[in-house]
């Protein structure tokens, strides 16, 4: 009876003391939220990785990565994954969340991107998975990726798994069709394992294994929706909402949410595929002109600007060293040479033209030889934009050189008047400082379809255009694609309106 008063009594003080005691108040923590959102691209690479650091400079506690995409570029998503495993100072926490504005997924490479967080949270009506890599065709349809870059992105998926304590087999089963997932109950606790491991164990003759339920059978990737992924233990939590997360972390939070500023919109535009390919059309164009003409001008300026975007938004990326501008710089002096010193176009143009196309294909991209299918399927691409960038510029260079002369918007870069002498008098060699006889002259009426075949010699140097006298008459021409010194032989190959143009003997 006295033991049950004193222990009455000592109930009272337990429950007295307890009820004034001070409540247990949360952690203050500088957080930081990044977004992961859209198309993984490189530009969404460049930043991640600035505003992370920004936060590690502001000693941030947790780094949340909201993620919200269905992929993207395998490269640009285990540049993600490796760098947010290579922070130590902070806590790195994936979230999957939900609402009007987003989609509420994290698939493919935002699959990848979750594992390297050291925590995953997922809103409920989200779903996680299927992180095969996979090949887009020219006509929007996708195919499985050879062996050896699936083997690739599992080992590193599993790799992301097994350091951050998440359930490696359900990492496998997302990005593998040849891993057969399992639910089962080991000492009372569902698991999800593979069939590999689940036979293993049974093997061993584990104690307290049962098989529950087939959850990915073998030939489909795994994807799975909140619950299921909190049930199976890839998620620590289910917060619908951001002050949720927070109190579920035990924390109050000074947040700092990062949003991508205009500056990466812009980046992010420059270097998209048609851009560049119109970049590199009109750099080239610009450059052409700017050679054929006197002096710097207009062009030789929107030609430096065009290929300086080109370089300097990749260069924001990480993607442009010193080999990319020696190779463009070669280049576009081996085009110079072709077109001042050895007129036409052989095996100077062609090596400039493959240099500059190769210096602008490596500065779209962090390697230079690939070794995986997806890195050969990246640089096809950026072969394809430099391709069609360098066939456009070519034949707006042709069409500039036949038809500038006619087209008016050319007018201002065309010197329509004649110099007729010099600070001593008329100009013995110009034409029109020196009387041509009558009969030599020609009519700008006249026919010239009869000169097609008939030989001269040059009246004077032709770059490309010039005078030639031909069957004892003075004629203005045009040299097909060569500088042609005075006093050669020269035949007419054929004539367009009133030009005559004329080639070598």
């Amino acid at each position: 009876m006295i033991k049950g008063v004193y222990a009455g009594i000592a109930g009272i003080f337990l429950f007295l003391s307890a009820s004034y005691a001070p409540a247990q108040t949360a952690e203050r923590a500088s957080v930081w939220i990044i977004p992961v959102m859209g198309d993984i691209e490189p530009s969404l690479t460049a930043f991640v990785r600035r505003e992370a650091r920004k936060a590690l400079a502001q000693n941030a506690d947790y780094i949340i990565f909201e993620i919200d995409t269905f992929g993207g570029r395998v490269d640009a998503a285990l540049q993600i994954a490796s760098f947010i495993m290579s922070i130590r100072d902070a806590k790195t926490i994936a979230w999957v969340r939900s609402g009007e504005d987003s989609l509420g997924v994290s698939w493919s490479a935002g699959a990848l991107i979750a594992l390297s967080c050291s925590e995953i949270y997922m809103a409920p009506g989200t779903s996680i998975g299927a992180a095969a890599p996979v090949t887009m065709g020219a006509d929007g349809s996708t195919a499985l990726t050879g062996e050896k870059t699936v083997a690739a992105v599992r080992s590193q998926m599993a790799a992301l798994a097994d350091r951050n304590g998440h359930p490696v087999d359900i990492a496998l089963a997302m990005v593998d069709f040849d891993i057969e997932l399992w639910e089962v109950m080991v000492n009372g606790e569902v698991r999800a394992l593979s069939k590999t491991e689940l036979e293993r164990r049974e093997a061993a003759g584990e104690s307290g294994l049962v098989r529950v339920t087939e959850i990915s059978p073998r030939g489909k990737l795994l994807s799975l929706h909140a619950a299921d992924a909190y049930r199976y233990g890839l998620v620590v939590g289910l917060p619908s909402y951001q002050d949720e997360l927070f109190s579920i972390l035990g924390i109050t939070a000074d947040v700092t949410v990062s949003v991508p500023s205009t500056a990466d919109e812009v980046i992010s535009f420059l270097t998209s595929g048609p851009v560049q390919a119109i970049l590199i059309l009109l750099g080239l164009v610009m450059i052409f002109l700017e050679i054929q003409s006197p002096g710097f001008g207009i062009p030789g300026a929107v030609g430096v600007i065009a290929f300086l975007t080109v370089f300097g938004s990749s260069a924001l990326l990480g993607r442009v060293g010193s080999i990319e501008i020696i190779l463009f710089l070669i280049g576009v002096g081996l085009l110079a040479v072709e077109i001042f010193v050895f007129p036409g176009f052989g095996v100077m143009g062609i090596s400039g033209l493959l240099l500059i196309g190769s210096s602008l294909l490596l500065s779209m991209q962090d390697f230079v030889i690939p070794r995986f299918d997806w890195e050969w399927e990246i640089m096809g691409r950026n072969a394809m934009v430099v391709f069609s960038g360098l066939i456009a510029s070519v034949f707006g260079i042709a069409v500039i050189a036949l038809l500038g002369p006619r087209i008016r918007l050319f007018d201002p870069l065309t010197l329509k008047t004649a110099i007729i002498g010099t600070a001593g008098g008329p100009d013995p060699d110009s034409p029109v400082g020196k009387t041509i006889p009558a009969d030599r002259r020609y009519d700008d009426e006249e026919d010239f379809e009869v000169l097609v075949g008939k030989i001269g010699t040059t009246d004077s140097i032709l770059r490309p255009s010039g005078r030639a006298v031909i069957e004892d008459r003075v004629y203005t021409v045009e040299a097909d694609g060569e500088f042609i010194d005075a006093g050669r032989g020269v035949v007419v190959t054929r004539v367009r309106g009133n030009r005559i143009i004329v080639k070598r003997v």
